[in-house]
């Protein structure tokens, strides 16, 4: 990898690249600060633009966009209460009343720091541990990467949400569309329905764009016409006083980061997640408790520190095992297939020139945003006038666009509506949408192994445990289900109202 740097970042310099890295953040920037649109959609909608561009600038484009994208979604939060993506819900109250208190630049200056602070620790991580994790994964067998699918499996389930059992409903779910097509031993064609285009299964990208895409244009669908308009806001010195905030809670700020990057990594969890869970963390340690929520400073940094953080260490699992981090790596894995990069343990050694230049691209998203977050404020007031009910047509146009683009067939437009009608109808019902997103992902996978190792071992169970590391990883899988079941438990005698 130190040897591939010169031509990595050759590769990262090259003028498209470039172009392409600052247009990409610029999108991110706009999605990001749109309420109620998502990180993940934006790189849906990236997709089939990267069908043009080479490896290096596509995944150069996937990381600006969800880089800023991430960061965005603290301006409508801040201005309006609305957070523009799901991970900056957690804390969206102290920012707004920050702002309601005459103190907006120190409210947006705190989350535009600490993301910028939390995504170089991410990539730190990310540089640091996934080539050292891709030297022991090449000593995995069929039975490893079977326990270790199932363990990632398991965790999306653990952290879907207060109700486990919606999210293992959503895991069987995404399990059976991955079953749709061609048997992976036999070939035999299951669940078609007659439809000879899913003799090869659910098309990954059309799928991803409409539980994605689709879903949330659907969700906001009733209240497109009643969408709040922005109260412009006089913006003075955005970085003034966010040092001595950031000097007050420099516990705060490593803690954020190392949950952030810590959650990241868990299959199917992401920076939603990992800001919840470091807010919460921050307000159990804090020696002011009362005042989250209420405009603390205490919090933003607690929870905008782990955002940009959960982002980098999701690539961790995606790039060395192929098991998506959260619902943006699921998209990028496909990407990957796309341009010809298996992900795996290999993937360090067969391509270290774009996974160096993955690596840089990284520090530079998180060291240019501070510069474009600062441009990003100043226009956030124009950004957010862009009226609802003419993006939201335009999104669906490119939706449609890109998801036929990519094999040029119709049949990717079904696919696309049935999968956003899908995870919309899920969300209503409180049924999580991102474990289903990895069952569809590594279904394929988990099924895979578990044919080969049963193959192997002559049919017999045993064999899935015969070596060190599956019955290490078979063990843990099975501490995280009885977690969850437990947690089952008590939550259920909690309800019980006595009689």
């Amino acid at each position: 990898m130190i040897e591939a740097l010169p031509q990595a970042f050759a590769l990262l310099m090259q003028p498209q690249t470039v172009l392409v890295g600052i247009g990409a953040a610029l999108f991110g920037l706009f999605v990001g600060s749109m309420p109620g649109l998502s990180a993940t959609m934006a790189v849906a909608l990236l997709v089939p633009v990267s069908f043009f561009l080479d490896p290096v600038t596509a995944l150069t484009a996937v990381v600006m966009t969800t880089a800023m994208a991430i960061f965005a979604g603290d301006i409508p939060g801040a201005l309006m209460r609305i957070p523009g993506t799901p991970a900056s819900a957690a804390y969206v109250d102290d920012a707004y009343n920050l702002t309601k208190q005459g103190k907006p630049e120190l409210a947006l200056g705190i989350c535009l720091v600490t993301s910028a602070i939390g995504g170089l620790f991410g990539t730190a991580v990310l540089i640091l541990l996934a080539p050292r994790l891709a030297e022991i994964a090449l000593r995995f067998s069929g039975m490893e990467y079977f326990w270790l699918v199932a363990l990632g499996l398991s965790c999306a389930v653990m952290v879907a949400g207060r109700d486990p059992l919606k999210g293992a409903v959503s895991l069987l779910i995404g399990l059976f569309i991955a079953t749709i097509g061609q048997d992976v031993t036999s070939g035999y064609p299951r669940f078609t329905g007659g439809f000879g285009n899913l003799l090869s299964g659910v098309a990954f990208i059309p799928a991803m764009v409409g539980m994605f895409a689709i879903a949330e244009i659907l969700r906001n669908l009733p209240t497109i016409r009643n969408a709040a308009e922005v109260q412009v806001k006089r913006i003075g010195s955005i970085l003034r006083g966010t040092g001595a905030v950031l000097r007050r809670y420099p516990v705060n700020v490593l803690r954020g980061n190392s949950i952030g990057t810590a959650i990241g990594i868990l299959p199917g969890a992401g920076a939603d997640i990992a800001a919840w869970i470091s807010y919460a963390v921050g307000k159990r340690f804090s020696k002011d408790p009362d005042k989250f929520g209420k405009g603390s400073e205490e919090g933003l940094v607690d929870a905008g520190a782990a955002n940009n953080a959960a982002i980098a260490g999701a690539w961790v699992p995606a790039l060395v095992f192929g098991i998506p981090g959260d619902s943006v790596t699921a998209i990028v894995i496909g990407l990957l297939l796309m341009k010809g990069l298996q992900p795996g343990p290999d993937i360090f050694l067969m391509n270290p020139e774009q996974i160096g230049a993955l690596f840089l691209a990284f520090i530079v998203a998180n060291l240019i945003m501070i510069p474009i977050g600062l441009v990003a404020i100043r226009l956030c007031a124009k950004v957010l006038t862009v009226p609802r009910p003419v993006l939201t047509p335009l999104i669906l146009v490119f939706c449609m666009v890109g998801s036929f683009a990519i094999d040029n067939d119709p049949f990717a437009l079904v696919i696309m509506a049935v999968m956003g009608i899908l995870a919309w109808l899920m969300e209503e019902n409180g049924i999580p949408v991102a474990p289903a997103i990895l069952g569809i992902v590594l279904g394929d996978q988990f099924e895979k192994h578990f044919m080969t190792t049963m193959m192997k071992g002559d049919g017999s169970l045993a064999y899935f445990v015969s070596r060190p590391i599956a019955a290490v990883l078979a063990a843990i899988t099975a501490v995280v289900w009885l977690g969850i079941i437990l947690g089952m438990i008590q939550r259920a005698r909690r309800q019980e109202v006595p009689a």
